[in-house]
Order: C-alpha cells, then structure tokens, then sequence
C-alpha cells in the first residue's frame, strides 16, 4: 500500500524545490495548486459554478482569467471563501482519487493550504518546509515579480509558519544554510521503511 505524503509550506518557503527532489527519486508528486488550475479550466461544473459566482468574465476565450478572478478574491476575503468553496472539494477529490492508483512505497501531495482544508485527514504524514521570513519575502518576490508589500499581504493569509510547522510530522529546514537534499533522503530512506 502506498503511503499518503502531505508537502506544505508557506509562500517563498521552497516546498515545489522539495517537491522536485523527491520527483528525481522517482515519487509521484501531486501538485494541488496546478491540478486546481487544470480542474477550473477542464471540469465542467467547476466552470459552470465559478462563471455563475463571479460572472462571465472569470473565463476569457473559454480559459480561466487568472488575473480577473486574483483580482477579484486579492482583498475580498468573502470571495476569497466563496472560491475555495467552489474548488477546494473537486482538487481535493481528484488528489484523493490520483493517490489511490499510486503503486510506489509512497507519494507526495503538494499543497499550500493543508491543514486549512482538513487534508490531512487523508495523508499518513505530513512534511513542512520551513524557511526564514525575508528569504521567503525575497524568493517570492523573484518568483512571482510582485512588490514586498504583496508577499506581506499574501503571508497574512496564511497560517502562522510556526503554528504550521508543529502540525507538521516532519520538517524539513530551506534556509540554505542547510542541505535540503540531504535532508530530503533522509526521509527518503524512512518512507522506503515504513
């Protein structure tokens, strides 16, 4: 049976960098925010269920418009509800429905909002990724080409990265002060074990 791995993180903490380790030894990687995307663009009541909570134009020559709808939920924590209503339960089904035909020891579930939609309820273990505050700032800020201001606003909508961590089974520490690919092995060799 396949052990069920959650991967969590908060903004600029480098849990996609992790990811992709455990992908080079050849674990199956969920990636919740891509298969959030792909869904709202393929599933056919999540479309219908969006278009009708946030109007015609949340979809631009039948594609979703990422900008509109960012735009929309940014600073309206209403609609920012009203969306995670609407496509939290279809990603964490499709997640839960790709994990039970993994046939590896284990397989990873990347996700940023974790124990915020009660996923863990459905993982054997959780790993955190942990990194300090303004190098979080700075690689969001790289990755996403927004201001200081915007990780800021983002960080304050995410749970405390100190309450995180101590939910987590596992932590694995990003700062690169440490190897993370050593760290990734070690736990590597623990899940092959379990």
């Amino acid at each position: 049976m396949t052990l069920k791995i959650g991967l969590t993180g908060g903004i600029g903490s480098g849990k996609s960098t992790v990811a992709k380790i455990f992908e080079t030894l050849g674990i199956p990687v969920y990636y919740a925010d891509a298969a959030a995307k792909r869904l709202m663009n393929e599933n056919e009541v999540l479309r219908k269920a969006v278009t009708e909570k946030f109007g015609e134009q949340a979809y631009k020559d039948g594609v979703l418009n990422r900008s509109y709808l960012a735009a929309m939920v940014f600073d309206n924590k209403q609609k920012l509800e009203q969306l995670n209503a609407i496509v939290h339960p279809a990603t964490i089904a499709d997640g839960n429905s790709w994990m039970s035909a993994q046939t590896t020891p284990y397989a990873i579930k990347e996700a940023a909002l974790i124990f915020e939609t009660g996923i863990q309820e459905h993982l054997d273990y959780v790993i955190g990724v942990s990194a300090p505050t303004p190098l979080r700032i700075e690689r969001a800020m790289k990755r996403d080409h927004i201001t200081k201001q915007d990780v800021m606003a983002r960080m304050q909508r995410q749970m405390d990265e100190q309450i995180k961590m101590r939910l987590c089974d596992f932590v694995i520490i990003n700062d690169e002060q440490q190897l993370v690919t050593t760290q990734v092995m070690e736990l590597h060799k623990k899940f092959l074990n379990f």
